[in-house]
């Protein structure tokens, strides 16, 4: 296949991915092999191959135990978190602990057993996207360019698995961006608004598995982020995963058995429960039926609306708590606000749609662009604006993205933290702070990089970090540290410092390993 200089836009989701590409003057959502718009982020391993995507979904039910989904809420986490821990009891495949506290999945495969961290099971959906692009192209990217999508709540390890897994599919990427900004470009496309008066907004993206809510001011080419809330293990994979027990339980209550460790039995059900919560946004009640779920034993319940609401409520009441953050970040009223935004695939839901506009006074909600593919469709323009493959008005279109979480260091011996990066600060950014010896005669300091909003270092995350040796002995407060963290385009952050009484330096980029 000849080369060519198109670059791709990639939505990675939890749940479903998407690719796009611009063309000429217009986006193109890419069909895959199945004639789908969007691709199933799994990956199967049969008995004597590899499977990733539609294919590898259509045959988890055949290898529960191989079939590997959800890599996104593993990407760039610790295997002691509290939320993969709370996975792991669900998932029918295997995920051990790993060098460093980093999760390994477990599969077996032509015989032998293999382990793959989450960036891995990434990168092979990442590189079926890739041949989704060049199918479409019927030629080979030229240098596999691409911008990809994360939650704009995705912390440093995680934005820098995501990098890794693209590097991994044979990607060039260009840059990683936040998802909500990615559909707030395709809003701003779409309706044209980025070119004229300034409008103000909301983007309210809930997909599989993490929601984003994030504010912009839109206008005159000009996309600029005012801030962002999200939660990164929130999404309509906990509402499938609450249908699943329901239906456990009432499958215990009426057989006497508990089918909890049974990962054929809780993968039928998972495929059955998400087709019906999805009928439950078009419909009032739904027969829940499981043919031969477990010993030839038939299971039905009929599900309605109304509980399926007053089970999941305090969720949605968390998802109008987040709204309620961003806008007081962004120093906003409602009032302020000239649009909302609905995107992914769990935003179709009646009741959250309800609570958005009630929230809103009553303001009609924007549901005109694809909320499957807004994503892909902002990634695939500013990959275009990038790779310089654009002509009129795209030529004059900047972005303007933030931090999701603050950024410090460890100041004193309270362990407290000394926030070098505020949330929502415009990236890319750089800040300096010198910092002064506590003790007579130090010769070393310890510069640890944490990300949270807590006072206390403990209470927020530790990201990574390096000694400072060599400081010349002098009266405490004498000797000085230059600290500087920057974060670069793609919200990447490398943190030095400096003795400057010998100009001595050392330096850091925080990784998914540390």
């Amino acid at each position: 296949m000849a080369e060519d200089s198109h670059a791709i836009g990639i939505d990675l989701g939890t749940t479903y991915s998407c690719v796009a590409t611009w063309q000429a003057d217009h986006v193109e959502i890419l069909v895959n092999d199945h004639g789908n718009r969007t691709t199933r982020s799994y990956v199967t391993f049969t008995d004597s191959k590899r499977l990733v995507g539609d294919e590898a979904f259509n045959q988890a039910g055949r290898f529960p135990t191989n079939s590997i989904f959800d890599a996104k809420r593993l990407i760039g986490r610790r295997f002691s978190d509290e939320t993969v821990q709370s996975d792991i009891k669900r998932w029918p495949f295997k995920v051990i602990r790993g060098e460093a506290d980093k999760p390994m999945i477990v599969i077996k495969h032509k015989g032998q057993e293999k382990l793959f961290a989450a960036e891995d099971i990434s990168s092979m959906v990442l590189a079926k996207m890739r041949e989704i692009a060049e199918a479409f192209h019927c030629s080979k990217i030229s240098e596999k360019k691409a911008v990809i999508t994360v939650p704009s709540y995705f912390n440093d390890s995680q934005r820098q698995a995501t990098l890794k897994a693209g590097k991994l599919a044979g990607l060039n990427v260009l840059r990683i961006i936040n998802e909500p900004t990615a559909a707030a470009i395709a809003y701003g496309i779409d309706k044209k608004a980025g070119w004229f008066n300034k409008r103000n907004v909301m983007i309210f993206d809930w997909g599989g598995g993490t929601l984003d809510v994030s504010l912009l001011t839109i206008g005159h080419g000009v996309f600029d982020v005012k801030a962002t809330a999200g939660d990164t293990h929130l999404g309509g994979e906990d509402l499938d995963n609450r249908m699943v027990d329901y239906c456990v339980d009432e499958f215990k209550t009426k057989n006497e058995v508990d089918i909890c460790g049974n990962p054929k039995a809780l993968r039928k059900a998972k495929t059955v429960c998400e087709k019906a919560k999805k009928a439950l946004s078009f419909c009032f009640d739904i027969d829940i039926v499981i043919d031969s779920w477990y010993n030839g034993e038939d299971f039905n319940t009929n599900f309605t609306r109304d509980k399926f609401e007053e089970m999941n409520m305090d969720i949605f009441n968390k998802c109008m708590e987040l709204v309620k953050r961003c806008l007081k970040d962004a120093k906003m009223d409602i009032s302020d606000v000239n649009d909302v935004v609905l995107v992914g695939g769990s935003s179709r839901i009646p009741k959250v749609q309800e609570l958005l506009q009630k929230f809103f006074m009553g303001k009609e909600l924007c549901k005109s662009i694809n909320p499957d593919e807004a994503v892909a469709y902002g990634a695939a323009v500013q990959a275009a604006v990038l790779s310089g493959n654009v002509t009129g008005k795209l030529q004059d279109f900047t972005l303007l993205d933030v931090i999701p979480m603050s950024l410090g260091t460890e100041c004193g011996h309270e362990n407290r933290m000394a926030v070098m990066i505020p949330r929502n600060t415009k990236i890319p950014t750089k800040k300096h702070q010198i910092f002064t010896t506590l003790r007579d005669n130090q010769t070393s300091v310890l510069c640890g990089v944490f990300e949270g909003e807590n006072e206390l270092t403990r209470d927020n995350n530790y990201l990574g970090g390096f000694t400072m040796y060599g400081i010349p002995p002098a009266p405490k407060g004498v000797a000085k540290v230059d600290v500087c963290f920057f974060i670069d385009a793609n919200g990447i952050l490398n943190v030095s410092a400096e003795v400057m009484s010998t100009g001595q330096k050392k330096a850091i980029t925080i990784n998914s390993d540390r």
